[in-house]
């Protein structure tokens, strides 16, 4: 099987959709005879050898980041340009990664349903979407916190590779949780901002040498 891949993201490379895409693509590639061709959208000069990917294609998997419940302005420009293809005899099967920074699933399920539409609209055979939410961030967090997270991936690409389909089983699993109980919304009210500014914000201060300025207020009359 040859798959298309296209990430989303306005990162290109440095980006946390990317960590997840390649445990998949690890995955994917276990089987005998897979190979993918990965592209990235924020590259606009690319857009038309984008479209003729998309539409040489047997089977694409486009991924992209939820930024406060809205999908990146590149993946929607992308999206768009595909309007020609509507109805189109052999258009790709079609399937989606979304990740965003809200833990809970439930953010990115209006996005869900939204994108088995498309497929319909663009006469795609839909293959599903996988929502993984708390993700920001997690290129910086150490081994022990992300094992679990990263073989699900890969076991999820190595499915892929073997049936075409994404294991419903592994695609509950990596969404949970759906909700926040009581508990971590509790959690996350008390300790989670500052923790998060603590472990990524005040990090990428530091390295851009900007963290003593932190609290000025350049505008201020």
């Amino acid at each position: 099987m040859k798959l298309i891949v296209f990430n989303g993201s306005p990162r290109g490379k440095e980006c946390n959709t990317r960590v997840l895409l390649e445990n998949f693509l690890n995955g994917f590639m276990a089987t005998d005879g897979n190979t993918y061709e990965l592209a990235y959208l924020n590259r606009l000069r690319d857009r038309d050898n984008l479209i003729k990917m998309f539409q040489q294609a047997e089977q694409v998997l486009l991924t992209f980041p939820l930024y406060t419940d809205a999908m990146p302005a590149i993946v929607k420009t992308f999206i768009e340009s595909l309007e020609p293809l509507c109805g189109r005899e052999g258009n790709p099967s079609l399937s989606f990664i979304v990740q965003g920074g809200f833990p809970e699933a439930l953010h990115s399920r209006p996005l869900e349903r939204y994108l088995g539409k498309l497929a319909k609209r663009l006469g795609c055979r839909y293959i599903g979407t996988v929502i993984k939410g708390g993700v920001e961030g997690i290129r910086s967090r150490p081994p022990w916190m992300t094992r679990r997270l990263f073989k699900s991936f890969y076991e999820l690409g190595q499915t892929f590779g073997e049936t075409s389909k994404f294991n419903e089983q592994i695609v509950l699993k990596i969404g949970k949780p759906e909700r926040l109980s009581r508990f971590r919304m509790l959690f996350f009210h008390l300790l989670g901002k500052r923790l998060l500014q603590l472990m990524m914000w005040d990090k990428k201060l530091k390295e851009n040498n900007a963290f003593k300025k932190r609290c000025a207020k350049p505008y201020a009359k």
